[in-house]
């Protein structure tokens, strides 16, 4: 296929989701980054081999040339520099979270849809062999009725600077972290029914350590804890009726391999960031389905703001 041309919105860190895949595939290829700074957009521009530099995100949308663009802006950016980008014909991967507010996200989607524009919440995971043995596994009915969901993940964030640390930017650790626990909760149980949330505040005003209870029915159940103010480490279980699947790495899939009912499992090894590139090129080229779509984009929002709420008001609430 002929391979997709490429812009980035920024110059975080966050960027090697797209550079470092593009140099190893033949379907995508990135041509241009934008910056709020034009002299800082060509000084990256020129460490990645980047061929364009803009000075303004309105710049790098305006060029023809550019057909996808990923949005790896700060949390609150994220839906708004989207719809631009739609608006201005481009293909949009976004970085995770989309958004903590599920009207943006629709509209987003309405956009794209109207456009036949590909869009795509960036969460790399999902896309590793691991998660898909993961599903399969409890689809077939290994562990029996599935039951009682366990996840974690957290590091300790000691840059007091840090974009995660600024309540105007949607930061906090359940944007930041806890959207990965809700999406494999959401992706082996489907749309929670009921959530209760609870934080810890730090000084800056956003929640560096947060817990949440869900409920998926009547059978079952969901916990998890995401934190800034905790060592690293991330965690998986899931628990049914006739046993248990343990995924020891379950986001960054380093050393993968599921745990099922005591018994090692091995999964084949892929690059989860390449296979996301590649899935969401071959999309825009018409030759694949987006692995995320418009619903599991918005299940993801309408969760994190119900746990927002819940935490706000002390109470569960409904999605």
């Amino acid at each position: 296929m002929e391979p997709v041309r490429w812009g980035i919105l920024s110059t975080a860190r966050v960027n090697h989701a797209v550079l470092e895949p593009a140099r190893e595939t033949e379907t995508a290829e990135v041509i241009a980054v934008a910056s709020r700074d034009q002299p800082r957009a060509e000084a990256y521009a020129q460490k990645y081999g980047i061929t364009r530099a803009y000075g303004s995100y309105e710049a790098l949308l305006a060029d023809p040339d550019v057909e996808a663009v990923y949005v790896s802006l700060p949390n609150r950016l994220h839906g708004e520099w989207s719809i631009r980008a739609l608006q201005a014909g481009k293909h949009v991967l976004c970085e995770k979270p989309f958004s903590r507010r599920p009207d943006e996200v629709e509209r987003a989607f309405e956009i794209a849809g109207r456009a036949r524009l590909v869009l795509m919440e960036a969460f790399m995971y999902r896309h590793h062999p691991q998660t898909r043995a993961l599903a399969e596994r409890i689809a077939s009915g290994e562990i029996g009725q599935l039951r009682q969901l366990r996840s974690s993940f957290s590091f300790t964030l000691t840059d007091s600077t840090d974009v995660r640390l600024v309540p105007e930017l949607d930061g906090g650790a359940l944007m930041d972290l806890g959207c990965y626990c809700i999406g494999i909760c959401r992706l082996l149980a489907g749309e929670p029914e009921a959530v209760f949330g609870f934080q810890h505040v730090g000084p800056t005003g956003v929640d560096l350590r947060f817990g949440a209870l869900l409920r998926f029915g009547e059978d079952a159940f969901a916990e998890f804890h995401c934190a800034f103010d905790l060592p690293e480490g991330a965690t998986f279980e899931a628990i049914g009726s006739e046993g248990r699947v343990v995924v020891p790495d379950p986001f960054r899939c380093f050393e993968p391999h599921l745990e099922l009912n005591g018994e090692w499992v091995d999964v084949e090894d892929a690059d989860r960031y390449l296979l996301q590139l590649e899935n969401f090129s071959a999309a825009v080229r018409g030759l694949a389905e987006p692995l995320l779509g418009g619903a599991d984009a918005v299940g993801q929002a309408r969760t994190i703001d119900a746990l927002y709420r819940s935490a706000a008001s002390g109470a569960a609430v409904s999605p």
